[in-house]
């Protein structure tokens, strides 16, 4: 009895030390990414970095508006969202509500092994096969622009959207189901108007959390949408995202504790609050998913 002890404490210290080990490091990264960018700011004034329209820190006339980073970043969000939520809605309906059980047990881990893909795969597919696709059918699309890479990037997110949405519709009891089938509804109709509005809030929780994952993804805009900063909604223009600046400036051209070194900070506190306030909203929604049921 005293050995059993003894290893449940182990184990139980083993736990609590790696949580707080996540903790810690969680903790660092936000410290160092305040910290680092206090320097930024002393020298930029708020208004200046969240209102201009240019943003070009390393010319020799260099401009610090943030705004082309913001609108290049939600413009390939929008984009990847308009392409997955409805392909993962439609997708989730078709697994929770016709697809067999065997059949089910068979696609739900094969579509998820999209987001195995590496996401330089994804890069390169969008501008050296999706890109050109489109130029046969939009003459003036540009060989970078937000268009291919936010179409990439909304088939990358597919995944986490159809299997969160599918989760939430499958928790639905079955009575409410049997309801809607007992009223007259065919299965489309309660799928439709019965499944999706009661599980609405875990499917909103998906489509946030497919939104933070468009909002941080890296490789695919950074390969394919141009870095180049316009403050433009043109999806067939170039952009520049939050993330591929951050790449840009860490290739290694740009001398480290320089101050335009420091712009990585500045625009990795915009996307870390960015990002929080999604999940945040998501934590929410699904927490309010669990309670209804």
């Amino acid at each position: 009895m005293g050995m059993r002890s003894k290893k449940e404490g182990t184990v139980e210290a083993l736990l609590f030390f790696s949580g707080a080990f996540s903790i810690v490091v969680t903790g660092a990264i936000v410290f160092v990414l305040f910290y680092e960018s206090l320097r930024f700011f002393k020298e930029v004034s708020l208004i200046e970095f969240f209102t201009g329209t240019v943003w070009s820190p390393l010319f020799s006339n260099p401009r610090f508006g943030v705004l082309p980073l913001v609108a290049g970043t939600l413009l390939t969000t929008i984009i990847a969202l308009l392409v997955a939520l409805p392909a993962g809605l439609v997708t989730a309906i078709y697994i929770s509500e016709y697809a067999p059980r065997g059949l089910k047990e068979v696609l739900k881990p094969l579509l998820e092994l999209l987001a195995a893909i590496p996401t330089v795969v994804y890069g390169y597919f969008a501008l050296l096969f999706v890109t050109p696709l489109l130029q046969k059918f939009i003459p003036n699309l540009s060989g970078f622009n937000a268009l291919s890479p936010g179409i990439i990037m909304g088939v990358m997110i597919i995944p986490y959207v159809s299997s969160v949405s599918e989760d939430a519709m499958s928790s639905v009891p079955m009575y409410i189901k049997e309801g809607a089938y007992a009223m007259g509804a065919t299965r489309l109709q309660t799928a439709f108007r019965v499944v999706v509005p009661a599980s609405f809030s875990g499917i909103g929780a998906a489509f946030i959390i497919g939104s933070s994952r468009a909002i941080g993804e890296t490789m695919v805009v950074a390969i394919a949408a141009g870095m180049m900063p316009n403050w433009t909604f043109n999806p067939l223009e170039p952009v520049q995202t939050f993330t591929s600046y951050i790449v840009q400036i860490s290739l290694g051209d740009v001398p480290h504790g320089t101050f335009e070194y420091s712009t990585i900070f500045a625009v990795g506190v915009v996307l870390f609050f960015i990002t929080l306030g999604l999940n945040v909203i998501s934590f929410f929604l699904r927490r309010r998913f669990r309670e209804s049921y």
